[in-house]
């Protein structure tokens, strides 16, 4: 029987993209760049906005 892995959280996976794609963009031309950076920052913005949420719902949940 296969073996499955553990599931990851959402903040893990946004950190393990985050990771990949600073890798990449050290070894990216110039003329690439920009658009590295900008998925690094969608990646930044998602991780605030999780953030924001879960604390809400925990503020909810307090009530």
């Amino acid at each position: 029987m296969r073996r499955r892995s553990e599931p990851h959280t959402f903040e893990q996976r946004l950190e393990a993209q985050r990771l990949r794609l600073e890798r990449e963009l050290a070894r990216a031309p110039r003329d690439k760049r920009d658009g590295i950076v900008a998925r690094i920052e969608q990646l930044q913005t998602a991780a605030e906005m999780y953030d924001f949420l879960k604390l809400r719902e925990a503020a909810v949940t307090v009530r």
